[in-house]
């Protein structure tokens, strides 16, 4: 083989032993593409003049408005764990299902599916689930295997669960990828894959890898119930109406606010950007009704909101009445805001929470960056075409094709995140796959999402697992927990093979919701 046609080969092998050597990934990306950009230049396989498509793609990427979702969410998620409400939702429900058999471990999977759906981050879901249960889980006779990997388990539902930001940045990158299939096959008004089509597909799906995971921790505690202990009846816990009545205090304002998001994009009403715009302004009005003397301002709030639909639909646009009501309904709104970010930034949740945002935020969009880079000098070396030839000679046509991209994921889920995947390696075998016949996109996307929620439990470098290790109490060891995540894996593999002979678990609802 050539020296040119060797070089995408050597760039995707350099960037693994960078990121596997502990290089931060931005960089290495960035990087790495310049310096081959310079040796694809000087061997004659790439025009260097390519790069001067990075400034514009760049622009792209930031004035993106799918990509404006991604800070939102965070935010939302941060501020739910910052002001303690998804620490209330776990101590409560811990209360309802631990005197059962396993009732503890039953408990940090169904609130981590309600913080997952809040949060959208495996980050803070980890570390909220972590601190809380598992030395309560440890006191009470848990088995240290057991109770580290039903946390890490449970903490990367964030990535499958909407609204992920993984869904998002997938969701993105596969509708680039599915357009530019299209237009290779001559489909000049091409259609798209939106981030509320995968929202939609990736719904049963992580509902039914729930259902799995209950299952296994009920076989479990009927098998080896010494693993998985009853907590003893506490003399000073409440029962009956006062359990329930603290069980709704601490579920249905949460609760309340994952429906609106999620609901508002699922039927329609909303883009996933507006949503999560709603959903970061509901977190903070519940970080504030924790504060001293912030009611008024959230009753203000969703009283001018409820106000501000109401007339929405009874007025035209153009009635005066209509016009001045809207002013002064939104006035209102903005005084009730006002007031409740005041609240929340005296009680030390704001700026916590913007610290992070900004960080993590800054994180991914730096890689993102990275990536594009990376993408261009790729294609520039001619590594697509390289790519689309060996997939399609590969034996057994797209079914065959997307079994080696799944496996490859897979492997590389073991020295890269699931963000490095998204912006490096699906790039480069979306667009191939697409093109080949019978491959639904929303069905290809939510194999790959339950694909890379594995790459955050894999040794060595699964961010789960550092996660895990920093907040663990000092009982549990490494082993404990790279031993505890073998069965939650092979779940999730059973899952991937569950989708593949049954993809309308992925298409149908988007399909009955949206068409096609």
């Amino acid at each position: 083989m050539p020296l040119p046609e060797i070089l995408p080969i050597l760039m995707v092998a350099t960037v693994c032993a960078l990121l596997f050597a502990g290089y931060p990934v931005a960089l290495t990306l960035g990087g790495v593409s310049l310096a081959f950009a310079l040796l694809g230049h000087a061997l004659g396989a790439m025009d260097i003049g390519l790069l001067y498509a990075l400034p514009q793609r760049i622009f792209g990427v930031m004035t993106n408005t799918v990509l404006l979702a991604i800070p939102l969410f965070i935010f939302m998620g941060v501020m739910l764990e910052r002001s303690a409400i998804a620490e209330d939702l776990l101590e409560t429900m811990g209360r309802l299902f631990g005197s059962l058999p396993g009732g503890l471990g039953i408990s940090v999977v169904l609130v981590g599916v309600l913080l997952a759906a809040a949060k959208g981050v495996v980050g803070a879901t980890v570390v909220t689930i972590a601190l809380i249960t598992l030395p309560t889980m440890l006191r009470h006779g848990y088995d240290k295997r057991l109770a580290a990997g039903a946390v890490a388990a449970t903490a990367t539902l964030a990535q499958v669960l909407p609204p992920a930001t993984v869904l998002v940045l997938l969701g993105d990158q596969l509708n680039t990828s599915y357009q530019a299939a299209q237009l290779s096959k001559g489909i000049f008004a091409p259609e798209s894959v939106s981030v509320s089509d995968l929202f939609a597909g990736a719904l049963i799906p992580g509902l039914m890898l729930v259902g799995l995971y209950l299952l296994f921790l009920v076989m479990v505690a009927i098998a080896r119930p010494t693993a998985m202990p009853p907590i003893p009846p506490d003399s000073a816990a409440l029962r009956g109406a006062a359990l329930i009545q603290q069980l709704m205090k601490a579920l249905l304002a949460p609760v309340l606010l994952i429906v609106v998001v999620l609901g508002s994009i699922l039927i329609g009403l909303a883009t996933p950007t507006e949503a999560a715009a709603v959903g970061a302004v509901g977190a903070v009005l519940l970080a504030a009704l924790r504060g001293v003397g912030a009611h008024w301002a959230v009753a203000l709030s969703l009283s001018a909101f409820a106000g501000l639909m109401f007339a929405r639909a009874i007025f035209d646009a153009r009635d005066g009445v209509g016009f001045v009501l809207a002013i002064l309904l939104m006035t209102a709104l903005a005084l009730g805001l006002a007031f409740a970010l005041r609240a929340v930034w005296r009680a030390g949740y704001l700026t916590a929470t913007v610290t992070k945002t900004t960080q993590m935020t800054s994180m991914i969009f730096t890689i993102l960056i990275g990536a594009t880079l990376f993408s261009l000098v790729f294609r520039g070396l001619g590594g697509d075409d390289m790519v689309h030839r060996a997939l399609s000679g590969l034996p057994g046509g797209a079914a065959g094709a997307i079994l080696a991209v799944m496996l490859a994921m897979f492997l590389f889920g073991f020295v890269m995140d699931a963000f490095e995947i998204i912006f490096v390696v699906v790039p480069i075998v979306a667009p191939p796959l697409l093109a080949m016949p019978g491959v639904d996109p929303i069905w290809l996307g939510i194999m790959m999402a339950v694909n890379l929620q594995t790459s955050y439990m894999h040794p060595p470098l699964g961010p789960t697992l550092f996660f895990l290790r920093g907040v663990a109490p000092p009982e549990i060891t490494t082993r404990h927990i790279y031993v505890g995540i073998i069965p939650f894996v092979c779940i999730q593999l059973i899952m991937l093979g569950v989708l593949w002979f049954m993809p309308g678990l992925a298409t149908g609802l988007p399909r009955m919701l949206y068409g096609g």
